[in-house]
């Protein structure tokens, strides 16, 4: 009796040790590697921040070689059908990131391909991610310190997202803007919207305070005709329209984003970073998109 007397603080040690231990894998951030983290230069992670709920983030595995002179811009994006997960759009986002940008996408991360099962996302979120990545950048305990250029912030997102960033347009902290898939509805055609999206009026493109690309799935896309008609009534900002005929799904979830991946690296790097290289497939009549298989390109005339 003595004995097992004496066994009972080394129980109690053995049972505190092992919950701290289940306790901690609980409350581990989840992460995961995209692709071998993309083509580009900078290996990309895709991973959940303590700091910014129902949010995932897409960056650089390394930061070291971002700081005041090589900063990071900044992606913020809004996923189809208002879902509050990028699990459709991981693989085209990680390979953004690759290239040096963060990216803060509205949603809970996806740790495989299953659909995401929960409530919808709403417009909010995306000031959220503007509001997390400029604070992140001013707080000396974060990774992230001093290491983000947040003068250079592209608002975006693929249909309902689209909606989402077309709500978002006014804030003069947006560089930029990318509305893949999306347009705005209008009075003939607003009983097609799905229950629950944004639906501000088309007198809402007024609000657009910067350069537009509408990266578009063709005539098989549904919000091929929404997202024209805002086109061309853009007159006051450089507009562009790239379309592939591939329909309203994209590219997002090919190897690596296929297609569409390659047109909004190209005009984030453009935008976001000055790469002159980067412009050349937007810029002139001789762009270097209008070249690419199936894809055409028109421009309002404020643009390059």
């Amino acid at each position: 009796m003595k004995h097992l007397f004496s066994l009972v603080p080394l129980l109690a040690f053995i049972m505190l040790f092992k919950f701290n231990i289940t306790a901690t894998a609980q409350t581990e951030p989840k992460q995961r590697i995209v692709e071998d983290g993309g083509t580009g230069p900078y290996k990309a992670i895709m991973k959940e921040e303590p700091s910014l709920e129902a949010h995932t983030i897409f960056a650089p595995q390394d930061l070291m070689p971002f700081g005041p002179e090589n900063p990071l811009p900044v992606l913020v994006w809004g996923n189809g059908a208002c879902t509050n997960s990028p699990w459709e759009h991981y693989k085209f986002l990680s390979e953004i990131a690759s290239y040096g940008f963060l990216v803060v996408a509205t949603g809970y991360i996806p740790m495989d391909d299953s659909p995401y099962q929960g409530p919808m996302s709403t417009t909010a979120q995306q000031i959220e991610s503007i509001d997390w990545a400029i604070a992140q950048n001013g707080t000396s305990s974060s990774p992230y310190y001093n290491k983000v250029d947040v003068s250079r912030i592209c608002v975006a997102g693929m249909s309902c997202g689209g909606l989402q960033s077309l709500f978002n347009c006014a804030d003069e902290r947006i560089s930029v803007l990318m509305i893949c898939n999306s347009g705005l509805f209008n009075q003939q055609n607003a009983s097609q919207a799905v229950p629950g999206m944004p639906m501000p009026p088309k007198e809402k493109l007024q609000d657009i305070h910067s350069p537009v690309l509408y990266l578009l799935g063709g005539e098989p896309d549904i919000a091929y005709h929404n997202g024209m008609d805002d086109f061309h009534r853009l007159n006051h900002v450089p507009a562009y329209a790239a379309n592939l005929p591939v329909g309203h799904g994209g590219t997002y979830g090919q190897p690596h984003g296929g297609e569409f991946a390659v047109v909004a690296r190209a005009w984030l790097q453009w935008q976001l970073k000055d790469d002159q290289q980067a412009a050349q497939m937007f810029r002139g009549q001789e762009n270097s998109l209008s070249r690419r298989e199936g894809w055409t390109l028109q421009k309002n005339s404020l643009a390059e």
